[in-house]
C-alpha cells in the first residue's frame, strides 16, 4: 500500500491502484484530463465527492465500488478506509487482480460492500 497516494476524489483507493499514476491529487494524475469527479469536486472546492451532499452518478460514480467507497469515506473518513483496506490486503483481499477488478467488485448492494470493507469477510 502506498498510503501517501491516499484516496481519490471519487473515493477509490489511489493507495492500492496498480496503474502507473501518481495519484488523483497530484499533477501526475493519469485521469486529470478526463475525470469528471476530479473536475467537479475541484470546482466546488471539495477535497472529494464524499464532501458533497448531492446524490450523484457523474463519472466513476456510476459504478457501485466508487459509490460505496465514497459513502465509506463520508461516514468513517479516509484514514479509516485506508486502515481497513490495508488490513484486508494483509488478509489476502485484493483491490486489483487482472486489470482493474478485484475482490471489492461485483457487489450490487452498497451497504454489503461497506460491511465487507469494514469486516473483511464476504457475505
Amino acid at each position: 500500500m502506498k498510503r501517501e497516494l491516499g484516496i481519490a476524489r471519487c473515493g477509490l483507493a489511489c493507495c492500492l491502484c496498480t496503474a502507473d499514476c501518481q495519484g488523483c491529487r497530484s499533477d501526475g494524475c493519469a485521469g486529470a484530463a478526463w475525470c469528471e469527479n476530479r473536475r467537479c469536486s475541484e470546482e466546488k472546492g471539495f477535497g472529494g465527492c464524499y464532501e458533497c451532499s448531492v446524490s450523484c452518478e457523474k463519472g466513476l460514480l456510476k459504478k457501485m465500488k466508487p459509490q460505496a467507497f465514497k459513502a465509506f469515506v463520508a461516514r468513517y473518513g479516509a484514514e479509516e478506509l485506508m486502515d481497513c483496506l490495508e488490513r484486508n490486503e494483509k488478509d489476502g483481499i485484493v483491490y486489483h487482480r487482472d486489470g482493474i477488478t478485484g475482490d471489492y467488485d461485483g457487489f450490487d448492494d452498497m451497504e454489503t460492500l461497506i460491511r465487507f470493507i469494514r469486516e473483511g469477510k464476504k457475505p
